[in-house]
């Protein structure tokens, strides 16, 4: 199942080819790349994908000449909404925390630096095994708590982001 929301006004439960759990039955094919025909209601559609961003399940699609935004769900997006965790991707991260007691080998950004989620921030030795920290969101370093050499106890805060 999908929730479809166009424009953010108008708002479509599909379901295999059915509309809204009704009678509502469309018909569908792929014309061509980012292009599709579509039968609803008797009535014929073209349909062009003029930009999409898959991340944010977010489209910009033409249909007949005229531009909608179509916002879709899928059915685990619905699940995390009812059990609200909906709003995951916007949590924003302000820190990074040691995830074990160890010793702050060196650092691989430093104050002012851009950081994206999945960026090697700093090494952390333990158990004699070197540990590369990455960030956990997007961001910017805004302070470094902690020197080159340091212990650190597990969750202590290591760096500030902003």
């Amino acid at each position: 199942m999908f929730s479809v929301k166009v424009n953010t006004k108008k708002s479509f439960e599909i379901e295999g080819n059915t509309v809204n759990q009704s009678q509502e039955i469309f018909d569908i094919i792929q014309v061509k790349e980012g292009e599709m025909h579509i039968i609803w209601n008797h009535t014929s559609y073209t349909a062009i994908l003029v930009e999409a961003n898959t991340e944010e399940k977010s489209f910009i699609i033409r249909v007949n000449g005229s531009e909608y935004d179509v916002k879709v769900q899928d059915k685990f997006d619905l699940l995390l909404q009812q059990l609200g965790m909906g709003n995951l991707k916007t949590t924003k991260v302000n820190n990074i925390k040691a995830p074990m007691p160890g010793l702050i080998l060196r650092f691989e950004k430093n104050i002012g630096d851009e950081i994206k989620k999945g960026d090697s921030v700093l090494i952390l030795e333990a158990m004699k095994m070197e540990n590369i920290l990455k960030s956990p969101g997007d961001g910017k370093v805004k302070n470094i708590l902690v020197k080159q050499g340091q212990a650190v106890e597990k969750n202590q805060i290591l760096i500030e982001l902003e």
